[in-house]
C-alpha cells in the first residue's frame, strides 16, 4: 500500500527530524572514512538522539526546530 504525504507545504517536526539524521549520520560515516574514526561518535549521538525521541516525545534538536518555526519570518 502507498501512502501520500501531506501537501500543505509545510514538513512535520518528525520528517525534519529523520532528514537531518540521515544527512548527519551520512556526513559522520564519510568523514570516519575520509579523516578520523572519531567521527562515529557523532553517528552515536544521532542514535542517542533518535532513542530520546522515541522515549520522551521530545529531542533537544525538536526543540531547536519547534523554537525557529515559530519564530517570525521578519525575525528570521
Amino acid at each position: 500500500m502507498i501512502t501520500q504525504c501531506s501537501t500543505t507545504g509545510s514538513w512535520p517536526t518528525t520528517r525534519i527530524l529523520f532528514a537531518l539524521a540521515g544527512v548527519v549520520t551520512l556526513a559522520s560515516a564519510l568523514l570516519t572514512v575520509t579523516v578520523s574514526s572519531w567521527f562515529l561518535l557523532l553517528a552515536v549521538a544521532v542514535g542517542v538522539n533518535q532513542l530520546v525521541l522515541v522515549a520522551t516525545g521530545s529531542c533537544p534538536a525538536s526543540l531547536v526546530i519547534d523554537a525557529l518555526r515559530k519564530r517570525p519570518a521578519a525575525a528570521r
